[in-house]
């Protein structure tokens, strides 16, 4: 079996001999290990069973200055610090009035211009589409966090226009893949805090879930699986997206509530694949070496009985993390190397 096989395996909820995983760092900590290991090679160690093969949505940018930048809803923001502000949300108030909406035009999108040759680089991997922010995330990136949060509760027509607008043009992102042949796609949508559903699971089931199932509908309909990623506590929900066809449920971040990795197993696991469970605020960046290696093997051997199961951190690998733990991780997942 090659990469790509393991992960339709493990979605089909099959065991396998090896367990498909991704590991990605950024460039602070990959840096880090060169110099601690003495040169780059070990990157040739990790062989992550999952390719991106294109995008959509990379909201179109114009500078301001240096610092700041507008994005194709007009909302500005400073990006000279990590993370990004919202400086200025493009929709102070709850009206369209005045307001320029963005078309499909204003988002980029890319993918290879030689398809045969696109199928040939990544056919041995389980091949995505990342198609950017999702439909809640989008709805505060125009409105302003706090005014969206009061918006769902006292503001309800315009809410729902705003989302219906924003799953227009999620679809018509996702007909941009039509012909492209990937096995997923992947979105990214943060409903959860530490603590549960940030508007909660009866108004996230009222205003979300409907939304989100079209958008998922439509990935079905061209042929391929659907993963969306989602930080914080969502166990509450987890029915829901099982129901509306979510095939693969990224991140996994087990400190949040609810969200021990093997308690979602045992009640999900034969619904649905898991990709990540590996604690990015925990066991990464204050476990031991030992405590990080002990980690993965139960992740493998618990969450990948009976397929299911995608192996990863529920963060790609963040500045300060202690470098003889990266070097841990990659000892660990390169067991799982084909």
């Amino acid at each position: 079996m090659n990469h790509r096989e393991h992960v339709l395996a493990a979605i089909d909820h099959e065991q396998t001999n090896r367990i498909p995983y991704t590991l990605d760092f950024e460039d602070e900590p990959a840096a880090d290990l060169d110099a601690y290991l003495g040169s780059p090679g070990w990157r040739g160690r990790l062989h992550n069973c999952m390719r991106g093969v294109g995008y959509v949505d990379a909201v179109t940018e114009t500078a301001i200055d240096e610092a700041h930048y507008r994005d194709a809803f007009g909302s500005e923001w400073r990006g000279d610090k990590r993370p990004f502000h919202l400086e200025k949300p493009a929709m102070a108030e709850p009206s369209f009035d005045g307001i320029k909406w963005p078309t499909i035009d204003d988002f980029r999108y890319g993918f290879s211009n030689n398809l045969s040759e696109l199928t040939g680089l990544y056919a041995e991997r389980f091949s995505i589409i990342h198609n950017g922010w999702g439909l809640f995330e989008i709805a505060w990136r125009v409105r302003g966090f706090e005014n969206m949060l009061m918006d769902c509760i006292i503001e309800e027509d315009f809410f729902v226009e705003l989302l219906d607008r924003l799953t227009d043009l999620r679809l018509q992102m996702v007909a941009l893949c039509k012909d492209i042949p990937a096995d997923a796609i992947f979105f990214g949508d943060d409903w959860g805090d530490q603590r549960g559903v940030i508007i909660g699971p009866d108004r996230w089931r009222r205003f979300i879930k409907p939304r989100w199932a079209k958008v998922y509908d439509a990935v079905h309909d061209q042929g391929k699986y659907v993963i969306n990623h989602c930080c914080g506590s969502i166990v509450d929900i987890m029915p829901d997206l099982i129901e509306i066809g979510l095939d693969i449920y990224e991140s996994v971040q087990p400190e949040a509530r609810g969200m021990d990795p093997f308690q979602l197993k045992k009640h999900w696991g034969d619904k649905i694949t898991f990709w990540g469970c590996l604690g990015s605020q925990s066991t990464i960046q204050f476990g031991t070496p030992d405590e990080i290696r002990a980690q993965v093997d139960k992740l493998c051997s618990e969450m990948g009985k009976g397929g299911g199961y995608i192996l990863a951190p529920s963060k790609a690998i963040q500045p300060g993390t202690p470098v003889e733990n990266s070097a841990a991780l990659v000892e660990a997942f390169s067991k799982q190397n084909l």
